[in-house]
């Protein structure tokens, strides 16, 4: 079996397939000269001073200093440099290969056409005033429900902002977009909004701000005109329990896969990430966009150094330009904090043999697979473009992943080489590990191993057919691991712009 892997032609670093001991192999003639973690990086020949450092065959940092052949590459010897970026756009754009007939998966059509992938009613508070008593009636009414089979649960998202901020502006806007977008969205057959009374996010402008109105499946409700928690938790339950009816309705049907659009996530990364699981849910989006669906990529300060990769299949060079201009706004936004965007990996992801933020991206943007990019988009706007569109979020997951929610994203897929514990209801959420150890490790959270990409045991094709399928099954109503441990109430996480006052 391999020692290391080697990703190009052109890198001068390869990969430690597991823990490295000093005269283990490399290639040639070379050895390791020091202990190397699986999944970090060696040098493949001696490197001198300054000279860049290619993975992926794209530059991910420059030595800090000599670097001999074997030693082990990483921060101590590396810094971030300049990226070496193509900033031609559409160069790469090429003809969709079109699959016909496409596939199809078991939906629920809503009455408006939308399809939703899961059936559930919700409680969504306007501001953290009203949060207990959003979970107690949506915890009440699971109980009463426990056991039913068409209606999937009761969902209380709830959050910690809608108040202590301005009544107006770029902040209120992102909150009122994205509850509204969580409102609106198929996989809820009714929801009602929770709020205090008081608070600057008011819900009749909410209403306004978002184009919605008050409906059999959309319903308002505040704690004080209720007359306190007690009479709104009643109230909340009556007027949830009047929507179990037309939750009732929904029955799953054969619809074409262009009802999907797949939110794209990851997290806990490390050095295996772009190497499996990142490149085989890339395949998964080209398999997707070929029948038809749709994928949206998000994580703006994760594609800082990598943005040539996605300019270069832009669709337009307005599109291009949308994206670029977004990396800007990053840029002069963590400039205002004191900040770079290059105080990234974590200390998990470094841990796992990621070094430099260009090396992060370049793996990150993986998961958009070889697709055209059709469309860029704000932070929890609605997804419209058909193919696979970019969204402007943070790098935090739970906060990407709402966005992505907010949207319109019916379906998720999260990648892991650290192991994240995550869900997101209301939307199904297939959880991806880049290596086998993980995998058995935490196999109660981990949906499908990726880790035989890295020891041959199979291609990065093979592997993105896989989880295609397992996104179908997923869709159609087969639980996820995330789904069995009950996780996605509490990672409901809207973007949090602006000063808190």
């Amino acid at each position: 079996m391999a020692t290391v892997i080697r990703l190009h032609p052109a890198d001068n670093v390869v990969i430690a397939c597991g823990d490295l001991s000093p005269g283990a192999p490399i290639e040639a003639s070379v050895r390791a000269v020091s202990e190397v973690p699986q999944g970090h990086k060696v040098a493949s020949r001696a490197l001198a001073a300054g000279e860049p450092i290619f993975r992926y065959g794209q530059v991910i940092g420059c030595a800090a200093a000599p670097i001999g052949a074997g030693e082990h590459v990483h921060t101590h010897n590396v810094v971030l440099g300049a990226a070496c970026r193509a900033p031609a756009p559409c160069v790469g754009a090429h003809p969709i290969d079109w699959v016909r007939p496409t596939a199809t998966f078991r939906g629920i059509v809503r009455p408006n056409g939308e399809v939703a992938t899961r059936n559930y009613l919700g409680v969504i508070s306007t501001v953290n005033c009203s949060a207990t008593a959003a979970r107690r009636i949506a915890h009440t009414l699971e109980r009463e429900l426990e056991g039913h089979t068409t209606i999937d649960g009761v969902v209380a998202i709830t959050h910690t902002t809608g108040c202590g901020m301005a009544s107006d502006g770029e902040g209120m806007a992102i909150l009122r977009r994205t509850i509204a977008g969580y409102a609106r969205h198929p996989n809820f057959a009714g929801v009602l909004l929770l709020g205090l009374g008081c608070e600057a996010n008011q819900i009749v402008d909410l209403l306004r701000a978002s184009g919605l109105e008050a409906s059999e499946r959309l319903a308002t409700l505040t704690i004080q005109d209720a007359g306190g928690t007690s009479a709104a938790v009643r109230s909340g339950l009556d007027t949830l329990r009047a929507m179990v009816p037309l939750a009732e309705l929904a029955r799953r049907t054969e619809v074409p896969v262009s009802a999907l659009t797949l939110a794209l996530q990851c997290g806990g990364s490390d050095g295996y990430s772009g190497i499996t699981a990142n490149p085989a849910l890339g395949a998964c989006v080209d398999l997707l966009v070929r029948h038809g669906g749709s994928a949206v990529l998000s994580e703006t300060p994760e594609l800082y150094g990598a943005e040539h990769l996605l300019t270069a299949r832009a669709a337009t060079p307005e599109v291009a330009e949308q994206l670029l201009a977004r990396l800007r706004w990053w840029e002069q936004y963590a400039a205002r904090h004191g900040n770079t965007l290059d105080n990234n990996p974590s200390p998990g992801n470094k841990a796992g043999g990621l070094t430099t933020i260009l090396e992060k991206s370049l793996g990150a943007v993986a998961k958009g697979g070889t697709s055209n990019l059709m469309a860029v988009v704000g932070y929890a706007e609605r997804l419209t473009a058909k193919g696979l569109t970019f969204m402007d979020t943070p790098g935090y997951d739970p906060v990407s992943a709402t966005g992505q929610v907010a949207g319109g994203a019916n379906v998720m897929c999260f990648t892991t080489g650290r192991g994240s514990a995550f869900g997101c209801k209301p939307v199904p959420c297939l959880k991806l590990a880049t290596n086998t150890a993980l995998f058995q490790r935490m196999h109660d959270d981990m949906d499908l191993d990726c880790g035989p990409i890295a020891d041959g045991g199979a291609t990065v094709e093979e592997i993105g057919a896989r989880i295609y399928a397992g996104v179908l099954d997923l869709a159609s109503g087969q639980k996820s691991r995330s789904e069995l441990l009950d996780y996605g109430e509490d990672e409901f996480a809207p973007w949090v712009l602006g000063a808190v006052l």
